[in-house]
């Protein structure tokens, strides 16, 4: 068991909370049994498990599904020093994910996609990947990524399921061409949209663009994207949150694919 905070293991893994670290070494940080569950279902390759004896409180599966000799025993303040949580569980993995193009996505001929435009609050994103795998959303795209898309409260928020949605970073160019390429129709979310967006086909091969919290969409998405809708808000309100944005019209395109 480790038990010192100098110990090189530990300073190289608590160094990971460091997005600069965490880029430079193509490396992540998964806090959470849950979280780590997740990772290992979608087969992200895990480098290191972290446990603490002390702070699990529930049986896991973790230890049958992590080889041996990854697995290292810490101590509490070994733990704390390098997880994430102010309430860790007691697991913690360092692990490889899979940084996917738009070429690796593979979408159904009824594909529902997300593209994401500088959203910058990690808890934000999270939230809209979490929603987008409940809704069954086949994929999602991040243009101009303001935060880390494995930040460790991007992983928190979505409650792992980052690791079971397909999610690939493009320039707004490179996904228009691609939408485009694979005609996919686009409708971007703006206050100036002239529909309002459940009266809207939403069905078949769709996009769905959402902006940035403070911006919304930018120039070039306003320009390029098929269509431009809106959610119908009261007079003296021009927004709402993007991740409870995202949710209603993610939900009402699914309904529009389920209703008889």
């Amino acid at each position: 068991m480790i038990t010192s905070l100098a110990n090189k293991t530990i300073k190289d893994a608590a160094a990971l909370k460091k997005p600069r670290e965490r880029k430079k070494n193509g490396l992540i940080l998964i806090d959470g049994s849950r979280e780590i569950e997740m990772a290992l279902c979608a087969r992200v390759e895990i480098i290191s498990l972290f446990y603490c004896l002390e702070l699990i409180a529930d049986k896991s599966d973790i230890f049958n599904l992590v080889d041996s000799e990854k697995r290292i025993e810490v101590s509490a303040a070994v733990f704390k020093k390098i997880c994430y949580k102010e309430n860790p569980d007691g697991f913690l993995a360092i692990a490889r994910p899979e940084n996917k193009k738009l070429s690796d996505l593979k979408l159904s001929a009824e594909a529902l996609v997300v593209v994401l435009e500088n959203i910058e609050k990690p808890g934000n994103l999270g939230g809209i990947i979490r929603t987008a795998y409940a809704a069954g959303v086949e994929a999602i795209i991040i243009n101009s990524a303001q935060t880390d898309i494995y930040n460790p409260n991007v992983i928190r928020a979505s409650e792992g399921h980052i690791f079971k949605e397909d999610i690939a970073s493009a320039s707004i160019g490179e996904t228009i061409k691609w939408l485009k390429k694979n005609k996919i129709k686009s409708f971007g979310a703006a206050t100036i949209g002239a529909k309002i967006y459940t009266e809207v086909n939403l069905r078949g091969r769709v996009a769905m663009v959402l902006g940035s919290e403070a911006e919304g969409l930018s120039k070039k998405w306003l320009e390029e994207a098929d269509k431009l809708i809106k959610i119908p808000m009261k007079e003296g309100i021009d927004s709402l949150n993007v991740s409870v944005a995202a949710g209603i019209i993610i939900y009402e395109a699914l309904r529009q694919r389920t209703v008889k």
